[in-house]
């Protein structure tokens, strides 16, 4: 039997925000919904948003849930949550968000937070009109073939929630949890992220020591942060439909490739500024110029 908190307890039996929205054939209004998961795997939700679609925010939100205690407290806190958002604040909400809502949720029971972030990604690219199909996230390696999921999707939840075993990413994706045969394949990309965090870590503090002894970077330690910043950004990315790769550093100018969305939508210019290059004048230099080029 699972330990559920009070709030989760709660929106179970008394769920807010469930059913769907209707179109109201409102000018300056939309409405549309994002579906993930299946039925025959136990789970499903299809989350409906009302859009004001000069303001981009959302006016409404409900979710249609099949599932457990945990998949429809999930859904009814992630209505409650972004209600009132912008769609690109709420692109940020993330599964751990949800459980946090909710007071917490058992680690067998993660995957239901991280099917609410899915369903809202997966509305908000349908009314972009990114095709969930075609999302970089899923454009992967395939690691696990029972549950359908890529690398990319493992990497960003294990970032994500700072996870460190086989079992922890079973929970959140389910990957791994059907024939088992991707487990060793889970386990080196788990092992292959802790070693970029430590690298990561180990250029950050070699950049403050030089920074404290008045020295000036070396290029080889500006590129290596400069890589560990965009391996931070990416994941912001890849949930709004894109990527970014580093192409050359010439001075301090840093020229990044934009993937996916990124690279077709009108706000890319806003992307390499707010998104790229602040932090990487906060965490490099700040006299670092981030350029696009295709």
């Amino acid at each position: 039997m699972w330990e559920y908190t009070d709030k989760v307890l709660d929106l179970f039996y008394n769920p807010k925000n469930q059913g769907a929205i209707e179109d109201p054939n409102e000018s300056g209004v939309a409405v549309v919904f994002g579906e993930v998961g299946s039925i025959a795997c136990g789970d499903a939700l299809r989350l409906h948003l009302k859009i004001e679609v000069d303001a981009d925010k959302i006016l409404d939100a409900r979710f249609q849930t099949f599932g457990c205690t945990s998949a429809i407290a999930s859904s009814s806190a992630l209505t409650e949550i972004i209600k009132g958002l912008t769609l690109d604040a709420a692109l940020n909400v993330s599964n751990r968000d949800i459980a946090d809502y909710l007071g917490g949720l058992p680690e067998e029971k993660m995957h239901c937070s991280v099917m609410g972030q899915e369903a809202l990604e997966a509305a908000i690219f349908k009314y972009r009109g990114i095709e969930v199909e075609h999302h970089d996230e899923d454009e992967g390696a395939l690691i696990c073939s029972c549950f359908g999921v890529s690398d990319n999707k493992i990497r960003r939840v294990v970032l994500e929630n700072d996870l460190t075993t086989v079992e922890q990413v079973t929970s959140y994706v389910k990957a791994g949890g059907g024939c088992s045969s991707c487990a060793a394949q889970i386990e080196d990309l788990i092992a292959a992220i802790q070693e970029e965090k430590a690298t990561t870590a180990k250029v950050a503090a070699e950049i403050a020591t030089a920074k404290e002894q008045n020295r000036p970077l070396t290029t080889v330690q500006k590129i290596n942060l400069i890589q560990s910043v965009l391996q931070d950004v990416r994941p912001i990315l890849i949930a709004d439909g894109g990527d970014v790769e580093l192409f050359d550093v010439e001075g301090d100018v840093v020229k990044v490739v934009l993937k996916g969305a990124c690279g077709s939508c009108e706000s890319s210019t806003a992307t390499l500024k707010n998104a790229i290059e602040v932090r990487l004048q906060e965490r490099v230099l700040p006299s670092l110029v981030v350029q696009a080029v295709s």
